[in-house]
């Protein structure tokens, strides 16, 4: 009988896990023969019309290398440079992305709001879309940005997007969903693509996949036709036209066939539960937030930190504040990489 394969130490982020094997299938199966460049080829027009199919009406779809390129190019899509993003304050886009969505915008700014668990409150952008309208002294907020699942792995509900999104049309923004782990949030909710994005007033998305199995491969997906030009021209200047564009485009057709993309989100969550429902029970250790992701925050003791460090455990912890772990679950993780995680921590508790 063979060996158990060795546990998956690492919970740093969901983007250090590798590919899913229908995805290198999909790689491989691309490579084959001729086929033409820029994303004129059949894998880039299969990807229109099965984003067409999953999100229930026609679409333009931009495939681009990073989550931060998705962001950039469609935030600079519905901003002028004089323009401001509203966006939490605890935004990627503002916080883990160096500048890159002004880069792309041409200097627009990024204003960060309130609200808990990552959340934006209505009524702090119901004061920003307000504030200094019309003064030419002031940036102009433009656009809404809404991270889902947020930096802290809350999931704004329908309810809530459709709040944030209608006050900011009433003042006459446009709405941009960051959604590096959208295939979480959605399992989370359990609702369908169309009902998070553009039925609850979403105009543009960055559509994460390479945290949910996918080889450096997301794509922004506009429902405004309105911006195909505009944003055809940006993801060029922006370096993401690439040569041999089949080899994203087949990824995140593979990613959007046979459910791949919901039965990795769905894994991933799974896992995150068992590990937080163990963990509550750890002397010691103090849950932070709600689970409603991929995403754990706890409080570990100094000494628990040291120790799982010392293991090989690879966790981010102490960016936010003293003691506080951040554990990030991913579609590779197994059922018992939790628990020799489980049991690490109930050894070290111990003594």
């Amino acid at each position: 009988m063979p060996d158990s394969p060795a546990p998956l130490r690492g919970y740093l982020s969901d983007n250090a896990a590798g590919g899913s094997p229908e995805i290198l299938a999909a790689v491989t199966a691309a490579s084959a023969g001729l086929a033409a460049p820029y994303g004129n080829d059949e894998h880039s027009r299969a990807l229109v019309a099965k984003v067409t199919e999953v999100f229930e009406r026609p679409a333009d779809v931009f495939a681009v290398g990073t989550g931060s390129a998705a962001n950039g190019i469609a935030i600079a899509a519905l901003t002028p440079p004089w323009g401001s993003v509203l966006g939490h304050r605890t935004a990627h886009i503002d916080t883990d992305e160096a500048g890159a969505p002004e880069f792309f915008a041409d200097g627009a700014k990024i204003v960060g709001l309130e609200g808990a668990d990552s959340r934006i409150d209505p009524d702090a952008l119901r004061a920003a879309v307000a504030r200094r309208r019309g003064d030419v002294h002031s940036v102009q907020p433009s656009v809404l940005s809404i991270t889902q699942a947020t930096e802290s792995g809350s999931v704004y509900g329908l309810d809530e997007i459709r709040e944030l999104s209608r006050i900011a049309h009433d003042a006459g923004l446009r709405v941009h969903m960051d959604g590096a782990r959208f295939a979480n949030a959605l399992v989370t909710l359990d609702v369908t693509a169309a009902e998070m994005t553009w039925r609850s007033g979403i105009d543009i998305l960055s559509f994460g996949a390479t945290k949910n199995g996918a080889l450096t491969a997301d794509a922004i997906i506009s429902f405004d036709p309105a911006l195909r030009t505009e944003l055809s021209y940006r993801h060029k200047r922006g370096g993401q036209l690439t040569s041999k564009m089949r080899f994203q485009t087949a990824q995140l057709h593979a990613y959007l066939s046979d459910d791949l993309w919901l039965r990795n989100a769905r894994h991933a969550n799974a896992m995150a539960t068992r590990l937080r429902e163990g963990l509550a029970q750890a002397p010691g250790v103090r849950i932070l937030g709600d689970l409603a992701a991929n995403i754990l925050f706890f409080h570990f003791p100094d000494d628990l930190i040291a120790g799982l460090l010392d293991r090989g455990y690879g966790f981010y912890h102490d960016r936010w504040a003293p003691g506080t772990v951040r554990l990030v679950t991913s579609f590779v993780h197994r059922e018992n990489d939790i628990d020799d995680l489980l049991a690490a921590v109930a050894e070290l508790t111990r003594r």
